[in-house]
């Protein structure tokens, strides 16, 4: 059975159709990448199996449960998702260590000494564990992006969902975060990501998925979609991309 299964998703702003007949099957432990234009959807996408954003049709389950059924608490829902944005969204008058507790804390109700135990090791485990006592704008976009991914790793989650987290780095800052979750790739994190990162794509990606007129267009390994697509759709936007 899959991790993530969806089926059907439609999702609109007034006449703009974002997500048409959606359909996607995630496997525990496989790392999908999204690509496509923006507007293409992968954002939204995201969001609403976040549940982020209301679906108008269609149906989302997470480990079999139907994660869209209006009667699911939504909040317990995303305890078992981590989600990291292409804005860092960091407290800043918080310390580093302060960040990552917060949610564990006040959201959860994990006892502090617990959250902080929890904290601790998912900064060792991103390479920033000399960084707990500083405040996000003492560190670079990078490090940042780093404290995002392990603020939403501290709470053990089945599912990550990335939304384009490098876009906003400076090019040199891109490979520690690519790293990162090459790492997590490594441990059997199971992810959904949206990125214009097509070497990141190729290297750590199960599969890529091209999104276009709502659904997707055309997927496949790597390998082959990167280097072979078939559509003609997929070929235009892949020529961007010098070096493919």
């Amino acid at each position: 059975m899959s991790l993530l299964s969806i089926t059907g998703l439609r999702k609109t702003f007034g006449p703009n159709v974002v997500l048409d007949a959606f359909d996607l099957d995630v496997a525990a432990g496989e790392c999908v990448v999204l690509i496509g234009a923006s507007g293409s959807g992968k954002s939204t996408l995201l969001r609403c199996v976040n549940l982020l954003e209301t679906v108008d049709d269609g149906v989302i389950t997470l480990a079999g449960q139907d994660i869209t059924d209006p009667r699911v608490n939504p909040d317990q829902v995303r305890a078992r998702m981590g989600m990291v944005f292409q804005a860092y969204n960091l407290f800043p008058h918080l310390s580093v260590l302060d960040n990552i507790m917060l949610a564990p804390v006040r959201v959860h109700g994990r006892p502090r000494a617990e959250a902080k135990a929890a904290a601790l090791a998912i900064l060792e485990r991103v390479g920033l564990a000399d960084k707990t006592r500083v405040r996000p704008d003492e560190l670079s976009g990078g490090q940042q992006q780093r404290v995002a991914i392990a603020r939403a790793l501290v709470n053990s989650p089945e599912l990550m969902l990335l939304d384009e987290v490098t876009s906003a780095l400076d090019p040199e800052l891109v490979g520690e975060v690519l790293d990162l979750l090459v790492s997590l790739k490594s441990d059997g994190m199971t992810m959904v990501l949206a990125t214009h990162e097509m070497a990141f794509a190729k290297e750590v990606a199960d599969r890529v998925c091209f999104l276009h007129g709502g659904q997707i267009h055309e997927e496949g390994p790597p390998a082959t979609l990167l280097s072979a697509p078939t559509k003609e759709r997929t070929r235009a936007f892949l020529s961007r991309f010098v070096g493919l």
